[in-house]
């Protein structure tokens, strides 16, 4: 058990047989009264983002996560299939338990996946990947005065806005926290 004056930003909990990560905390000492913790917490199931107060006393039965590294194979279906780097073993995770990440996923890509009771809960992927443009509108010729933008759609499926001198067959990056493009880097 961890108590709210133990807790930080990046700890694991569970309260009420959900699972929260810390994403922000704050020591409140008021002038009258006594003190008390808030904190902002991001359900690791559904993603919602709560704000609680607690009383520095109270307890928490800290989860204990385990992350995996995976090598992402192939999708098959509704499925993504990973295998385990060191068992070499498949594994197949569902698009809804993917969430975001599965705009991101492209054969061979090394990720982590991290479990919780032998039960997925995120996928982490790399800050930054680089993805071929597979259909783009052509740039206007001499539009380049302004930081214009065009939608592009990339091998993954994603669709994000790009400059418009990006083309198709053009290889960018990507930042995954963002989804936005960050460079091209060649052909």
């Amino acid at each position: 058990m961890i108590s709210a004056n133990e807790l930080r930003t990046g700890v694991t909990i569970e309260i009420e047989n959900d699972l929260y990560v810390i994403v922000s905390y704050q020591h409140v000492k008021p002038g009258k009264g006594s003190p008390f913790v808030r904190i902002k917490l991001k359900n690791l199931n559904t993603g919602n983002v709560i704000e609680r107060t607690f009383r520095p006393e109270d307890k928490f039965k800290k989860a204990f996560l385990e992350s995996k590294a995976m090598q992402y194979l192939y999708k098959e279906g509704d499925n993504f299939v990973f295998m385990d780097l060191e068992s070499y073993e498949q594994f197949y995770l569902s698009q809804e338990d993917a969430g975001d990440a599965a705009n991101f996923l492209k054969e061979n890509l090394e990720i982590t996946v991290v479990f919780y009771r032998d039960k997925p809960v995120s996928v982490e992927l790399p800050t930054f990947i680089e993805v071929v443009v597979i259909h783009t509108e052509p740039g206007i010729r001499g539009d380049t005065a302004t930081s214009a933008m065009k939608p592009a759609i990339v091998e993954t499926g994603y669709k994000l806005n790009v400059p418009l001198f990006v083309s198709d067959g053009d290889i960018i990056r990507i930042d995954t926290r963002t989804g936005e493009y960050l460079e091209r880097v060649g052909k």
